[in-house]
């Protein structure tokens, strides 16, 4: 079969193309040829394909390709066989894979990288190659990967939120939570998310005397995730300071309602962050019109070192002054924002004998 043609991006003229990628993670790239195949094409099939070994789970890109490219088909699968452009048999088994993923043949396949004219040859199909040697969006996974922080307006969204780390300021009442996310959002150059609970205690009805109801804390958490979620697509760095979290809301639901919430517990377990900073208790207490009083605040900051210490996140308590507790601070979110925001080497990047006994697990 000849190789297949390199054509720019046509007017509409074909009817089936094909996208495939690891999109670890999605980005502008990406955008610009998902976007060039719907405009060329009546149907676009995207195929998401990822290995066993990255640490970005497949439902998750999956996810992402379907949030910003609702019109296209999306289709996604684990597959850890070798990634060898050298070999006819790596060739011959990728091919079968893409091809399987297909619910119609292709008549053109749009890669922005050289591989896609083999591809396309051994679909039978046209190639278009988009954005060749990246001189409109100069950005690669691998330079993602590499350094999160420098390419964080690379990614869309939608990306963003999932894949700023979360570093959770919380403690007793009047122990200066929220003086310290303020102090170290503005550190570190980003946004900080402030507490809903508090919010609605305000606005509530019956205010701060009504018996708090235990669905009104799963009110509290959907709304605490919505804006973490929010701030989170808006951040100019890929961390986000937050006021409070679902853990801290499983012990106010434990203090006013008087038992413990499993559900909430559950919720807090699958929302975890990167750290917790727990606010110490040595400052004087402040009365503002809204908090119960400082006869319990000494058991509640001890209920907060209980449970930390019995979860998984790592976790500090800082004392001092604000400066203070924002030099304490500061060296464990670095390190834990650090870890938060690598990725695991994908396939291609290991060395043969690593992917080919990796494979050997799967039973490939």
């Amino acid at each position: 079969m000849p190789c297949p043609r390199r054509i720019p991006v046509p007017e509409r003229r074909y009817r089936h193309g094909v996208v495939v990628g690891k999109f670890y993670p999605l980005h502008v790239g990406h955008a610009h040829l998902i976007r060039s195949a719907v405009r060329a094409c009546e149907r676009v099939t995207v195929e998401v394909i990822a290995a066993s070994v990255e640490s970005i789970p497949l439902d998750k890109r999956a996810a992402w390709v379907r949030a910003d490219h609702p019109t296209v088909r999306v289709v996604d699968l684990l597959d850890d066989t070798p990634v060898d452009f050298a070999s006819d048999t790596a060739w011959d088994a990728h091919t079968a894979t893409i091809a399987g993923l297909l619910d119609e043949p292709v008549d053109v396949v749009f890669t922005s990288d050289e591989y896609g004219a083999e591809l396309a040859r051994r679909l039978g199909a046209d190639w278009v190659q988009i954005d060749p040697g990246r001189r409109i969006n100069p950005v690669s996974g691998t330079a993602i990967r590499g350094d999160l922080d420098a390419h964080w307006h690379e990614l869309s969204p939608t990306v963003r939120a999932d894949l700023a780390a979360r570093v959770v300021v919380l403690g007793a009442e009047s122990t200066g939570s929220t003086t310290l996310a303020e102090a170290l959002a503005a550190e570190l150059g980003t946004l900080w998310v402030p507490e809903y609970g508090r919010e609605l205690s305000e606005t509530r009805e019956g205010g701060l005397e009504a018996p708090w109801r235990s669905d009104e804390f799963d009110l509290v958490v959907d709304r605490q995730i919505a804006w973490e979620q929010d701030a989170a697509r808006r951040a100019p760095r890929p961390v986000l300071v937050c006021d409070t979290d679902v853990l801290a809301t499983t012990l106010w639901h434990e203090r006013y309602v008087g038992t413990a919430a499993p559900r909430i517990f559950a919720r807090a377990a699958a929302h975890r962050p990167a750290l917790y900073i727990l606010t110490g208790d040595e400052i004087p207490f402040v009365q503002d019109g809204m908090r119960d009083g400082e006869h319990i605040r000494a058991d509640m900051q001890e209920r907060f070192r209980e449970v930390l210490a019995a979860q998984p996140v790592p976790w500090l308590e800082v004392r001092g002054t604000a400066a203070e507790r924002v030099a304490s601070a500061l060296p464990a979110i670095r390190r834990a924002v650090a870890e938060a925001t690598s990725f695991a080497a994908p396939m291609e990047g290991r060395p043969h004998a690593e992917q080919e006994e990796l494979r050997r697990r799967a039973g490939g």
